[in-house]
């Protein structure tokens, strides 16, 4: 999956979580609320029917206890009407308010206010009625009614706007997060072709153009860096190889000068190695460069494995191995025909530098082993197997992940290992070719490299 999608989806689902959240949390508030309002009311309800309990006729008209008088709010007032509307009973009722009512105005306290006194009333049995209000501002009372069906329309409208709303917020998320992707995805795909040293440059233009435009200034001060880099080092060298030309000159013929000493000679031969060693340091400086740049065309044709790793384990054997090491060349399928398709001047670099990495980082000698063969997926792998020192476990995983190190072994003086640049070129080279690079090790001690070309390896 494309990344740049992985990560909105990634996105659009922890958002959509949030939401869910979101809505659970809301439930979860509500329903406490009402479960808090349930457990503490906000004041102590009046009963009507339990204040007429108390109430009671007698000969001499109607009487309260002192129960029923307790009852009610300090600010609180009853009494109780006949048929007719009179009022027979009453408890701190206000002077100014009538002590008759018709049978209208009766009704409409009952469901709503007298003189902005919220009312509570009951009947009684022999057609009296008990009224008791409440202190003004206490209570509020509203009176709905309406149609069955339209209750029902109302009810479906209601829910198809909460749903209708839901849905909208969900759509508007979805195209606001579409237009991010769309504005994020060639950020994230320049940042990809930047870390793979691929040129980048981005329109300025949009919600995100100033990000765009740092992404241009940020790749072109990388340009202009690895060109400055390129440039030096390719002086350098242009300037080293003179001067180096005259003292390997010089070494050789005091090498080979009989009137020298002994002595001299030798210093004159450890003079000229070194000179070698340093000409090709800076030929693998120069090859370094134009790999990670791309400055050197692969020239790619077909050629048979077998054959070119043959030349190689010849060519180092030709150049004066020690006899502390033993070279040997194996076919893993013989008389198998295999061809693949690279340059066989870069891979044959690439079989002389891990040869030489074997030889260099085992001064005590020890056996190498070149093995071509038929790869699983297709193409070839080459295996290039030493019985030497070998690497840790921690080198190892550097190796295979693929950081940069300086060499399979520490460095060594004596030796006059290669700082890493033989490694590096490698993984360059194999790279070029799009092919694979392992560092495993060997039993019971060693270092196994496998290389793969071709195919989907």
């Amino acid at each position: 999956m494309n990344p740049v999608r992985r990560f909105f989806r990634r996105y659009v689902l922890s958002t959509v979580g949030l939401l869910a959240l979101l809505l659970a949390a809301n439930i979860l508030l509500i329903v406490g609320l009402l479960l808090i309002s349930e457990v503490t009311p906000p004041r102590e309800s009046f009963s009507i029917t339990a204040f007429c309990g108390h109430l009671s006729q007698g000969p001499d008209g109607w009487q309260a206890d002192a129960q029923a008088t307790a009852m009610l709010d300090p600010d609180a007032w009853a009494m109780v009407l006949d048929p007719e509307g009179n009022v027979v009973w009453e408890y701190r009722m206000p002077q100014e308010l009538a002590r008759h009512y018709s049978a209208g105005a009766v009704a409409m306290f009952s469901r709503w206010y007298l003189e902005d006194w919220p009312m509570t009333v009951w009947a009684q049995d022999d057609g009296s009625l008990v009224a008791v209000a409440q202190p003004k501002g206490t209570m509020v009372k509203y009176y709905l009614s309406m149609d069955k069906s339209y209750f029902g329309f109302l009810s479906m409208l209601f829910s198809v706007v909460f749903y209708a709303n839901l849905l909208l917020i969900v759509v508007l998320f979805l195209h606001s997060a579409r237009r991010v992707e769309k504005a994020m995805d060639p950020i994230l795909n320049g940042i990809n072709s930047m870390v793979s040293g691929k040129p980048v440059h981005l329109r300025e233009d949009g919600e995100l153009a100033e990000i765009s435009a740092g992404l241009n200034r940020a790749a072109a001060y990388i340009v202009q860096k690895d060109n400055t880099r390129g440039d030096w080092i390719r002086g350098i060298s242009h300037d080293i190889r003179t001067p180096l030309s005259v003292i390997l000159g010089y070494a050789s013929e005091l090498e080979e000068n009989p009137a020298l000493p002994g002595a001299a000679r030798d210093q004159a031969a450890v003079i000229r190695r070194q000179s070698e060693k340093l000409t090709g340091l800076v030929a693998d400086l120069n090859l370094t460069t134009k790999l990670e740049y791309a400055l050197r065309p692969l020239e790619v044709k077909q050629l048979d494995p077998v054959e070119l790793a043959r030349q190689a384990v010849s060519e180092v054997l030709n150049s004066g191995l020690a006899d502390a090491y033993t070279l040997t060349f194996t076919e893993a399928a013989p008389g198998a025909r295999m061809t693949v398709e690279g340059d066989p001047a870069l891979l044959s670099r690439m079989l002389a530098n891990l040869l030489h990495n074997s030889v260099d980082h085992n001064p005590g000698g020890c056996g190498i082993e070149v093995m071509v063969g038929p790869a699983a997926t297709g193409g070839c792998v080459f295996t290039v197997a030493d019985s030497g020192v070998g690497v840790s476990v921690d080198k190892l995983r550097i190796l295979n992940r693929g950081a940069p190190v300086a060499s399979t072994q520490a460095a060594d003086p004596e030796s006059g290992a290669e700082h890493g640049l033989g490694l590096r070129i490698v993984r360059q080279i194999v790279r070029a070719h799009h092919g694979r690079l392992t560092f495993a090790a060997a039993a019971p001690h060693g270092l196994i490299v496998r290389v793969w070309i071709g195919g989907k390896g």
